[in-house]
């Protein structure tokens, strides 16, 4: 069955839900007011600790501001972690030298990469506070977005994907950007924790996992803690998938 298309509802524009001043005893009031990011199975929205209860529009957009950054965030934090382990070791990449579980690939990094990736963070942080945040000299309160701003907007859309969209469409792609984000935030979490128990790289340590009878237990056992233990993985993981014993797989595994 085709999955059915995300729905927004018709009501006030979604900006006017973060005027300063509004108050809302509860997400669902929000909703109704026409907060855009309620979906099924929840579509009067879904807030299960109340962090939205009592709560006036410009805390609101702030977490609202909060919520997309985050899940943009994570949502290349997640293609990162698949395609960096998939690449490691490759000569290209800082000569080889990052190997193992993506968890651990950013400490294991050139120092120059550090000063360069601060800079790009920098420059993307401040391009976002100076689009989005008020003044806090110029402003009676700190943290406050500016009026008007819709969390989120940044004017970037090198693909072109909002161009020519009415209202509604733009709508529907923010509230597809908000659950993608979502999602994205869960399965993250799930791949740190998994990368910090197991020691082992995503996708080797999953079909070990699927393979069964403890063969997670023995690939972990063979290569955790190896120079490359990407490579001692994938041996073990080519070694299994061609029918070769468990201690078959850990001598393959550990010839690397």
């Amino acid at each position: 069955m085709m999955a059915a298309k995300p729905t927004v509802r018709a009501t006030t524009a979604s900006g006017d839900v973060f005027t300063k001043g509004k108050n809302y005893a509860s997400i669902q009031d929000a909703v109704k007011a026409g907060m855009i990011g309620a979906s099924a199975p929840f579509p009067e929205g879904l807030d299960i600790l109340g962090f939205c209860n009592g709560i006036d529009g410009a805390s609101l957009q702030r977490y609202r501001e909060a919520e997309l950054t985050h899940g943009r965030v994570s949502m290349l934090a997640t293609v990162g972690f698949l395609v960096g382990e998939q690449v490691e070791g490759s000569s290209f990449l800082f000569d080889s030298q990052v190997t193992g579980p993506a968890v651990n690939h950013f400490q294991q990094v050139p120092t120059p990469f550090w000063f360069a990736i601060g800079t790009v963070i920098a420059l993307a942080e401040s391009t976002r506070v100076q689009a989005g945040w008020q003044d806090p000299g110029q402003s009676d309160k700190l943290f406050l977005l500016k009026d008007g701003y819709t969390p989120g907007d940044l004017n970037f859309d090198p693909l072109g994907l909002g161009a020519g969209k009415s209202a509604e469409e733009l709508d529907v792609l923010r509230l597809k950007e908000l659950n993608n984000g979502r999602i994205a935030m869960v399965a993250i979490s799930g791949m740190i924790a998994q990368e910090l128990v197991d020691g082992l790289n995503l996708l080797p340590a999953d079909i070990a996992l699927e393979l069964g009878n403890g063969d997670l237990q023995a690939m972990q056992k063979t290569c955790a803690g190896m120079v490359d233990e990407a490579a001692c993985a994938k041996a073990f993981e080519a070694a299994l998938e061609a029918g070769q014993t468990v201690a078959q797989a850990a001598a393959a595994g550990a010839a690397m």
